[in-house]
C-alpha cells in the first residue's frame, strides 16, 4: 500500500465511554458515522461501535451510507440526518432506516406512496424544527400544520423530534445556543400535543439536540438521545468548547482514533539552490537530502501545506518542500540520516494534530480528517 488510515478500536471505545459518563442513564447514544465516519472508514467504524455494544443509534448523511450500514449487519437503529431523493424513500422504510422530515412534498409523498412490503411498514421520521441554523428544518410558525399532518397519515411514525446548535461549539458564550434550546423545548409541547391526540402516533417521542459540544457542556440539550460526531473520534470540536469544559470543571479524555501513513519512494541528494517541485516556489537553502512521498492532494492531503507541512520520519519531523503535487509530495530527510526507502511515514498521528494541520492551512479539524479519499483503506489496529 502507498497509504492507509489505521484506526484505533481501543480509543473510539474509551471516547465513547467518557462521552457517556456525562450522561444520565437512560440516555441513548447515538454514533454520527456520516461523511465515511468523519474519514475515519464507515464499515470500520460501525463494526468497532458494534462489537463495543455501547451505542443504541447510528446517524448517516444518506440512503447510501445507511445502506451499506445494513449491509454489515448493523441491526441497531439508523437515522438518516441528511437529503435522500423521494424516489429511494421506500428503501429506507424496506431497510427499517429512519430519516428526516422537514417538508411537505415528503409528507405528500409518503401518503402516495405504497406498503413497501408485506409487513406493510411504516415510514419513521424525525420531524427536523429549525432554532436558528437557517438550513434544514421547518419553522416553528409551519410546524404545527406539518406535525398535524403526519400525524394523521397511518404510514407514517413520528419517532422523533430534533433540532441541531449554530453557535455552541464556536464560542463561549452560550446566550445563542439557550435560545435555541428554549424554541425547540416550545416545539417540543407543540408536537407531543399533537401525537398525543392521534390514534397513529406513540407517546414516547424520542427527543434530541446535542451535538459534541452540547454533550460535553450543555446536559439540558441531553433529552433522550445525544448525537455525538467529532469526538467519537477523539477530537475536541473547537479550543472554545475545550475552554468552556475546563470552566466548569468537565473531566473528559478524547483520544484520536486515527493514524495516517505512507512510505518513502525514493530518497534523493540535492544540491544547495535547487529548486524543488511545481512552480520553483521553494529552493533547498543547502545540500540536502529528501524523500519523495507518494501522497498528494488526490489522497486529501491538503495543497495549502506546500512548504509548511510536517511529517513523522523514525519518530523526527521532516518538513513538506515545495507543492503539494496530485500524488505526490517531497519532504526534507537532511536532518534524519537514518532515513531509509520504504520507511513508514506519519502524515497524521503521533504528535501531528488534525488541530495542528488545520491551523496551517486555514480550517478546521473536521476538515482535515474527512477530506481523507474515501479510496485509501482503513486497517483496524
Amino acid at each position: 500500500m502507498k497509504t492507509w488510515v489505521e484506526i484505533s478500536r481501543d480509543n473510539i471505545a474509551r471516547n465513547i465511554k467518557s462521552l457517556k459518563s456525562l450522561l444520565k442513564p437512560d440516555v441513548k447514544f447515538m454514533a454520527v458515522l456520516k461523511s465515511n465516519a468523519y474519514g475515519h472508514g464507515l464499515e470500520a467504524v460501525g463494526k468497532i461501535c458494534v462489537q463495543g455494544q455501547q451505542v443504541d443509534w447510528f446517524g448517516v448523511d444518506n440512503i447510501d451510507e445507511a445502506l451499506t450500514l445494513r449491509k454489515a449487519a448493523v441491526k441497531q437503529s439508523i437515522l438518516v440526518l441528511g437529503y435522500i431523493p423521494l424516489e429511494r424513500i421506500g428503501e429506507a422504510i424496506g431497510a427499517d432506516i429512519s430519516f428526516v422530515a422537514y417538508n411537505t412534498e415528503l409528507l405528500d409523498y409518503l401518503a402516495k406512496l405504497p406498503s413497501s412490503d408485506k409487513k406493510n411498514k411504516k415510514a419513521k421520521i424525525h420531524i427536523k424544527v429549525e432554532t436558528g441554523t437557517a438550513r434544514q428544518g421547518i419553522a416553528d410558525e409551519e410546524l404545527l400544520e406539518f406535525a398535524n399532518k403526519a400525524s394523521k397519515n397511518p404510514k407514517i411514525f413520528v419517532e422523533g423530534i430534533y433540532t441541531h446548535f449554530s453557535n455552541i461549539e464556536d464560542t463561549t458564550d452560550s446566550s445563542f445556543a439557550i435560545e435555541q434550546l428554549k424554541k425547540f423545548d416550545e416545539s417540543i409541547t407543540i408536537v407531543g400535543g399533537i401525537l398525543h391526540r392521534s390514534a397513529h402516533q406513540s407517546n414516547k417521542l424520542i427527543k434530541h439536540s446535542a451535538c459534541s459540544a452540547a454533550i460535553i457542556n450543555y446536559p439540558a440539550t441531553h433529552f433522550d438521545m445525544v448525537r455525538a460526531g467529532i469526538s467519537l473520534y477523539g477530537y475536541w470540536p473547537s479550543p472554545e468548547t475545550k475552554a468552556v469544559a475546563k470552566e466548569k470543571g468537565v473531566r473528559l479524555e478524547l483520544k484520536p482514533a486515527m493514524t495516517w501513513k505512507t512510505r518513502i519512494a525514493q530518497i534523493k541528494k540535492l544540491k544547495i539552490n535547487t529548486p524543488v517541485g511545481y512552480g520553483l516556489t521553494e529552493t533547498v537553502k543547502r545540500d540536502s537530502r529528501v524523500a519523495v512521498l507518494p501522497i498528494g492532494y488526490w489522497d486529501g492531503y491538503d495543497r495549502k501545506l506546500s512548504s509548511i507541512g510536517e511529517v513523522l520520519i523514525r519518530n523526527k519531523r521532516a518538513k513538506i518542500l515545495g507543492r503539494i503535487c496530485m500524488n505526490m509530495a517531497i519532504a526534507d530527510v537532511t536532518d534524519i540520516p537514518k532515513a531509509r526507502v520504504f520507511d513508514e511515514v506519519v502524515l497524521l498521528g503521533r504528535g501531528i494534530t488534525a488541530d495542528e494541520l488545520a491551523k496551517k492551512i486555514g480550517t478546521i479539524n473536521y476538515e482535515v480528517v474527512t477530506r481523507i479519499n474515501p479510496l485509501i483503506r482503513r486497517i483496524m489496529v
